[in-house]
C-alpha cells in the first residue's frame, strides 16, 4: 500500500475512534519522504487544542500507527488543521524579522518568546540564508521556557 494512502486510512481511523468530524484530509509530499496533511474541519479549535497540544498528539499517534503499518520509518509527517500551523509558521516568522530589524537598528540581541523545537529550527534556518549574513541566532533557556536571541554579528 502506497505511503500516501496509509496515512489517509490511518487518519481517517483516528478521527472517527476520537468522534471528530472532518470534511477533508489533503495529503502533499512536500519534499522526497515527507508529507504535508491539513485536515479540514468545521471545529477545527477541537482538533488543534490549547496551543496545538492535540494536533501534536495526532500527529504522534498517526506516524507511530503509519511506521507500523508501513514498516519502515523512512518518512516524516507535518499534520495541519485548517492550515492553523502554516499561519501560525507565518507569524512567527513575521515576528523573527522584525526582532531581526530591531538588532540591526539598535546592535543589541533581541529575544523571542518561547517557542517549539519545529519554529525554532525555522528560524534558524532562515537566519543562516542569504541576506542575514549579519545576524546570528542561539537558542536560550530549557524546555518550554526555550527561545531564540537574535543577535548582529559584530
Amino acid at each position: 500500500m502506497e505511503i500516501i494512502e496509509t496515512l489517509k486510512e490511518t487518519l481517517e481511523d483516528i478521527l472517527k475512534k476520537i468522534e471528530v468530524p472532518y470534511t477533508d484530509i489533503d495529503i502533499v509530499e512536500d519534499e522526497k519522504d515527507t508529507f504535508l496533511i491539513n485536515i479540514k474541519s468545521e471545529n477545527p479549535n477541537l482538533l488543534i487544542g490549547f496551543r496545538g497540544i492535540n494536533i501534536q498528539a495526532i500527529q504522534h499517534l498517526l506516524k507511530v500507527m503509519a511506521w507500523k503499518k508501513c514498516k519502515t520509518e523512512n518518512f516524516s509527517i507535518t499534520l495541519d488543521v485548517d492550515e492553523y500551523r502554516k499561519r501560525q509558521e507565518e507569524n512567527m516568522i513575521a515576528m523573527a524579522q522584525r526582532k531581526i530589524e530591531m538588532a540591526r537598528k539598535f546592535h543589541r540581541p533581541q529575544r523571542l518568546p518561547p517557542m517549539s523545537p519545529y519554529f525554532r529550527r525555522k528560524i534558524h534556518l532562515m537566519c543562516m540564508g542569504s541576506g542575514y549574513e549579519d545576524i546570528e541566532t542561539l537558542s536560550d533557556g530549557e524546555g518550554e521556557m526555550r527561545h531564540i536571541i537574535i543577535k548582529p554579528k559584530f
